[in-house]
């Protein structure tokens, strides 16, 4: 860094850590350098370090904005004290949306809320997530619900792992032995480590296949508020692949069961020049041709309820804090009835490339989240559509400018999404942004 970048940084405000003194007129025009702190070695410092005007700083430097991973969240964002113009990429508590057993927890409170409050009928769209218990705590609430349904299949998943880890299917009671919370277990057993918490939950036997192939779908969501609940949807996403042709004769294959990336690239038959994904606007081109607009567009309706509904079981609980954003993978599967099902939301989704086309892909969607949470200063604040991301919620449902809401009827609050629509990103983004500093408009 040269001097002269020095002195920039010191007129400026300092960020974590600091005093600070600038003008309210500074402050409201946004900051013609960003000073940047990023935890991750791949795609996004990527962004980061390409977008002009902002310059990374290392170790104990100060910053305006940090791409941190959850570790260092846990760490230290209790001890921390940030300016008001300061950001960082994850909430306090997001765990409460993206540790399996908390999430499904949220949501059952959640729909008996609804139930209470305005009916069944509202409770039931929130039937989107599989039956799930939380083991050990309710292995016998779940061997209750076992023993109604003999000879089904369900999956094992523990609550705080990633990528596939420790995940395994099971039909016999006895395969879950070790999760048995009761006084049957030997005071040795008593003494050793605790056992790990995993969600049982009903395996989903019906999945919409393509060629043989069971897929599900990888989806982004921006949170910038939760009080007000202020969410995007992003318009790219992708379909993640098995690479063994579906059966529920083996349930031991995990190449067959478990569509994550870090599992299929470690089959024996894995090609990384073709990968496991199709595009999202490929896969909706391919089921629309197959099923027709309508009931395609009635399918992704379906998951812009899940996404509007999870995020507000979640919104008397999640610590807001303006300083915080965060970029939500939600994994939702198909069954062969065209229904979405809620799979798991995940805080730390990959943004590690599996192909070119994959790389693109997540450096279109992480410049978008820079440039939603502007800290540039180059947005009015009432914009609907910022690049590949359109505004799904803001306190309420966000409609399309063509609709008459009237008309149009206030049930369907998702309209103002495009997921697996056309990504005309940079033509929007010519037409929406004042240029960086130094920059003309193109």
């Amino acid at each position: 860094m040269t001097s002269q970048d020095s002195r920039s940084i010191r007129r400026l405000t300092s960020g974590y850590k600091g005093s600070y003194d600038y003008s309210k007129s500074e402050e409201r025009e946004g900051r013609s350098l960003v000073r940047f702190k990023c935890g991750l070695l791949n795609t996004i410092q990527d962004v980061l370090r390409q977008r002009p005007g902002w310059v990374e700083v290392k170790d104990e430097g100060e910053w305006d904005f940090n791409w941190c991973d959850v570790g260092w969240l846990r760490e230290n964002f209790d001890h921390s004290y940030m300016e008001e113009h300061v950001r960082i990429n994850h909430f306090r508590n997001h765990y409460e949306l993206t540790r399996k057993n908390l999430m499904v927890k949220n949501l059952k409170r959640y729909r008996k809320n609804q139930e209470r409050d305005v009916g069944r009928l509202e409770a039931s769209k929130c039937d989107f997530f599989p039956c799930t218990f939380a083991l050990p705590s309710e292995y016998h609430l779940f061997v209750e619900e076992f023993k109604r349904s003999p000879g089904s299949t369900w999956i094992m998943k523990p609550v705080a792992k990633s990528q596939g880890k420790g995940i395994f299917l099971f039909r016999k009671l006895k395969d879950i032995m070790d999760w048995k919370k009761d006084g049957t277990r030997s005071e040795e057993q008593k003494d050793a480590a605790q056992v790990e918490s995993y969600v049982a939950q009903r395996y989903i036997e019906n999945p919409y296949l393509i060629n043989g192939r069971k897929f599900d779908l990888r989806v982004y969501v921006l949170v910038t508020s939760y009080v007000p609940l202020k969410a995007w949807l992003y318009r790219d996403g992708f379909g993640r692949f098995s690479s063994t042709r579906f059966s529920l004769s083996s349930i031991d294959d995990k190449y067959m069961h478990l569509t994550n990336v870090a599992v299929q690239k470690t089959a024996p038959d894995y090609d990384p020049e073709k990968g496991c994904k199709w595009q999202m606007q490929q896969l909706r081109r391919y089921l629309t041709a197959k099923h027709g607009r309508e009931t395609v567009e009635t399918l992704f309706t379906e998951m812009d309820n899940i996404f509007v509904r999870s995020l507000q079981s979640v919104q008397k609980v999640i610590i807001n804090d303006k300083h915080c954003f965060e970029l939500y993978g939600y994994d939702i599967l198909l069954d062969q009835n065209l229904k979405p099902w809620l799979i798991e939301v995940n805080a730390s989704p990959s943004y590690t490339p599996s192909s070119q086309e994959d790389y693109e892909m997540k450096c279109r969607l992480l410049e978008d989240t820079l440039n939603v949470v502007d800290m540039e200063g180059r947005l009015t604040g009432k914009e609907k559509r910022v690049g590949g991301y359109d505004l799904m919620w803001n306190d309420g449902p966000i409609y399309r400018e063509d609709v008459n809401v009237e008309t149009f009827g206030s049930s369907c609050f998702t309209a103002n999404t495009h997921l697996g629509c056309v990504n005309d990103r940079e033509k929007q983004l010519r037409w929406l942004l004042k240029p960086f500093p130094g920059q003309k408009r193109m």
